[in-house]
């Protein structure tokens, strides 16, 4: 991609945006004809995905610009029903790239398995006895997918916990056993089930307990992906708001969600608004990467804010966002979901770090969108002028009309569909 600043996007047509994104992607003109079909996720496909198929349910396919990402260009495909995300997230997108564009890193893409133990007749004993076994056991799980060992990844290393060590309960106490498992470009759930499965007997053998559960964790500790962007603020500046108080305002804002877990759900909210549709965009299982976005804003003990927002020595607004990113670029949907594959090649990620970044880069600027509007002129000023065109639609507009009924509403300040219904008539009349 030689640019993600598209000027005036907005304003084009869906079929001169489809013919611009086709020029500057180069589609084939079977790929083109997928995404831009009536059926973009073909029913006979969609019925080898799931059980009890019936039909699709498509989603707004929209794309995030402007982003400028450890100095890459980024235009971003965002499968999301929610008016206002997209918009927001390129307009907070233009700004960064003035101050240089967001930085982000990750770590290597370390999953965690878990194999669950109980019975044990010595659990500290057994606990003793799996460690002593720790080279041969991850020898063992490497030997259950050696594929993922010969692309430079598999089981590098493991870990022994005991749970409820006071309980009297015959159900309570249980030795917990995680496998680390990198996973390269795969989301690795199929991975990580298969090698934890295979160390089951072996792990009932060493310790005289029974082995229950052996399944992936959501919550991939060991596989974050870390995103930071700095602002002067001058940059902020937002109508009769100076950028400093702007600044002061989206501070104050994450301090509110930082101490108060009822502001900071809605405040994390609009941060996986960034987030989710890249992830279903690109096929990859959004519910996991949610799950386990909100552990780790739990994992000091109590619910807090994802991301962080301060002012530096030079006055500066800086934000930062660190989350885990079970995602992958191959496997699961996402080879399979004709619309995925596209969504990939417009991203033009070349690793599963990559995307990770690329996707934290997206939930920070979500993230500083909402606290902007929340601290400036307030949510519903951009949101409501969007949505309007929805009430529209719900009251029975269509073609031209769907826009005049939208911009009567805001002019009325009754963005409810009761209203639209009534103008819809007149408009027919």
């Amino acid at each position: 991609m030689e640019t993600s600043r598209i000027p005036n996007f907005y304003n084009m047509s869906v079929e001169e945006r489809r013919h611009l994104l086709t020029e500057m992607d180069s589609f084939t003109g079977e790929e083109a004809d997928y995404l831009y079909s009536k059926e973009p996720l073909p029913t006979e496909t969609a019925d080898k995905m799931i059980e009890n198929v019936i039909g699709t349910f498509p989603l707004p396919l929209g794309l995030g610009l402007n982003f400028l990402i450890n100095g890459k260009e980024y235009v971003v495909p965002m499968a999301i029903e929610e008016p206002s995300v997209v918009a927001s997230a390129s307009h907070i997108a233009k700004i960064v790239r003035n101050a240089g564009g967001f930085s982000t890193e990750a770590t290597d893409r370390v999953m965690t398995g878990q194999i669950q133990v109980v019975g044990c007749p010595d659990f500290d004993a057994a606990k003793e006895t799996i460690l002593n076994e720790k080279d041969a056991l991850i020898k063992d799980a490497n030997a259950a997918y050696p594929s993922l060992v010969a692309r430079g990844g598999g089981a590098e290393d493991l870990e022994v916990r005991i749970l409820n060590e006071e309980s009297d309960s015959q159900y309570g106490k249980m030795l917990i056993l995680h496998v680390y498992i990198n996973t390269c470009d795969a989301m690795g759930a199929n991975i990580i089930n298969t090698m934890v499965e295979s160390l089951a007997p072996t792990i009932e053998q060493l310790t005289e307990g029974k082995v229950y559960l052996r399944i992936l964790s959501n919550y991939p500790d060991r596989c974050l992906a870390r995103a930071r962007c700095v602002i002067p603020p001058d940059l902020l500046k937002t109508g009769n708001f100076s950028g400093e108080e702007v600044r002061d305002g989206v501070i104050h804002a994450y301090e509110f969600a930082a101490s108060d877990p009822y502001r900071a759900v809605t405040h994390n909210k609009g941060t996986m608004n960034g987030i989710d549709p890249i992830v279903i965009a690109t096929g990859n299982d959004w519910r996991a990467v949610e799950a386990g976005a909100h552990a780790h804003a739990a994992r000091n003990g109590k619910y807090g804010s994802m991301t962080e927002w301060y002012k530096d020595e030079e006055g500066n607004l800086v934000g930062e966002l660190e989350l885990p990113m079970s995602v992958g670029i191959v496997g699961g949907s996402i080879k399979v979901h004709p619309t995925s594959k596209l969504a990939h090649k417009i991203l033009d990620v070349d690793t599963a770090q990559e995307l990770a970044q690329v996707m934290v880069a997206v939930g920070l600027a979500q993230n500083l969108g909402a606290l902007k509007a929340l601290a400036t002129d307030g949510i519903q000023k951009g949101h409501m002028a969007l949505h309007s065109r929805s009430v529209a639609i719900a009251a029975g507009a269509t073609g031209e009309m769907i826009d005049i009924i939208a911009e009567r509403l805001i002019d009325e300040k009754e963005i409810r569909v009761g209203k639209a219904k009534e103008l819809v008539e007149e408009y027919i009349k």
